[in-house]
């Protein structure tokens, strides 16, 4: 197992339990004590853990907290539906689109129903099930296997597999959070390793994410602001934001906010 698959468990383990013991850790991992006391060294070095005698325990404000699927879909629900429909706009008919795990990126596989000839890829439950229940006979989707997160992202050796040697036209990339020195973030440590793989598959990237997540930092990277080719996000991000962004992603996409929308 790779120390990001450890570290993850272990994260996902405190999560569950509150805490963590080297001795237990020890036994369910099946690795010795100092490769666990190396795990927890490098977690709490990143602010996720905070270390006490024989094992580890969440740290407050911790950025591997990860809020599950459902907890996250009834935040900004407006602006990510200004957002996807912005996002559905910039897809070619019979292109290969990648879609991350994520709430927003759920939101836009609603949209993307509506464009002729898609072949999907995504490592995500809720997005694949938008697409499935469409039935449209002129798309494919393909769903990666792995082990599922809190975000319902399908993650791991498997998730990496299927995604590995794939040539996107565009990813439609989720975050947790995005940051000048950070870049584009997410808590999750296995879920960022997917994401990496799914940004280098693309050609093109476009990063969707809503106002609440500028300034906002997870724990892993996915990748640097400058990899973004465009970043749709909605008019709640600040004039300042709007310039530092500006100047670091490729083009800036700012969708206007319909709070009378209609449901899809």
């Amino acid at each position: 197992m790779l120390a990001a698959q450890r570290q993850a468990l272990i994260l996902e383990q405190i999560r569950r339990t509150g805490g963590v013991r080297v001795t237990e850790l020890v036994e369910s991992l099946e690795v010795s004590d100092m490769t666990v006391r190396r795990d927890l060294d490098v977690l709490a070095g990143r602010g996720a853990v905070r270390k006490v005698h024989g094992g580890a325990v969440a740290a407050d404000g911790a950025r591997s907290e990860e809020p599950g699927f459902e907890a996250k879909s009834t935040r900004q629900e407006n602006e990510k539906h200004a957002i996807a429909r912005a996002v559905a706009d910039l897809v070619e008919p019979h292109s290969a689109v990648g879609l991350s795990a994520g709430t927003t990126t759920a939101t836009v596989a609603r949209y993307l129903t509506d464009v002729p000839g898609l072949t999907v890829v995504t490592n995500s439950l809720r997005v694949a099930e938008v697409f499935y229940r469409s039935a449209r006979p002129d798309q494919t989707v393909a769903l990666t296997g792995g082990f599922r997160t809190p975000s319902d992202a399908l993650v791991g050796p498997v998730a990496l597999t299927a995604v590995r040697g794939l040539n996107l036209d565009v990813l439609v990339l989720g975050v947790h959070g995005m940051q000048v020195r950070a870049g584009f973030t997410t808590p999750n440590l296995m879920e960022a390793e997917t994401d990496q793989a799914l940004v280098d598959a693309s050609a093109t990237l476009v990063v969707a994410a809503d106002h609440t997540k500028w300034n906002t930092v997870g724990m892993s990277t996915i990748a640097p602001l400058d990899r973004c080719d465009v970043l749709v996000t909605d008019a709640g991000i600040d004039e300042d934001a709007r310039t530092t962004l500006s100047e670091h992603v490729g083009r800036l996409v700012v969708a206007d906010v319909d709070v009378h929308r209609e449901e899809t």
